[in-house]
């Protein structure tokens, strides 16, 4: 049984070095996930992956059954959840190519799904999410990039915004008033829902472009696209040190 499970973001639908060891077409009382549950090894680990957004990345971050995706990976057997997420730099020194381990989120987000407690006869529910993310889990990736060769930010506050439409400058302005550092589309409610599992949950962000008003000129998909390609190395790398740690 597989204890840690990978949920892969742009640019990472399929996990190269994964040996595959088996498919699950998993269900969930919350509709379908986002694609078929791969068992495997990775870095000499078993590991649960599933691409957050489709194995041919055809579903928007604001259109992700993300109910469905943490309610199957808790039934598989996992225990702690490694999140990858693309993002955009706010701050100055978070520029593209950054690797980012957050520590706080700020959700924006609108009309998703963001509770398993919601029928009549679930009793009421409030989670603590002082912390939304894993201090265990976090403190394995960090120490993960040293023997990794790799620089990682330790620490930042992420703002989850609807999407799929990128952000205007004056949204970038009030995000980073409000403490944001960086800025996705599916750090929420991913995080929220993990911890209402009871599964240790944290994120790994490859920022892949500057945020609106913080680059130069429009953002580019072809400027993103580059780095994701390079980045996502550099991602596969931290995972394979880390799943050594943990």
């Amino acid at each position: 049984m597989s204890r840690i499970a990978i949920i892969g973001g742009t640019g990472l639908t399929s996990l190269h070095g994964l040996e595959i060891t088996g498919r699950e077409v998993a269900q969930s009382p919350y509709g379908e996930p986002s694609g078929v549950l791969i068992h495997g090894r990775f870095a000499g680990h078993e590991v649960l992956f599933l691409p957050r957004h489709g194995s041919g990345h055809t579903i928007p971050p604001h259109a992700v059954n993300y109910r469905a995706n943490i309610w199957v990976l808790k039934e598989a057997g996992a225990e702690k959840v490694i999140a990858v997420n693309a993002v955009g730099g706010i701050r100055a020194d978070m520029e593209a190519g950054s690797l980012v381990i957050p520590d706080q989120i700020i959700d924006y987000t609108w009309s998703r799904k963001n509770t398993f407690f919601e029928h009549d006869h679930d009793p009421v529910v409030h989670v603590d999410f002082t912390e939304p993310y894993c201090h265990e889990l976090r403190e394995k990736l960090v120490a993960a990039a040293e023997p990794a060769g790799l620089k990682v930010f330790d620490g930042a506050t992420y703002a989850a915004t609807q999407g799929p439409r990128l952000e205007t400058a004056a949204e970038i302005n009030r995000l980073e008033r409000d403490g944001c550092d960086i800025v996705g589309m599916t750090g929420m409610p991913e995080a929220v829902l993990a911890r209402e599992l009871e599964l240790c949950y944290a994120s790994i962000c490859l920022v892949v472009n500057m945020a609106a008003g913080r680059g130069d000129g429009e953002i580019r998909m072809a400027d993103i696209e580059q780095h994701i390609a390079g980045g996502m190395k550099r991602v596969r790398r931290l995972l394979e040190h880390a799943l050594s740690l943990i």
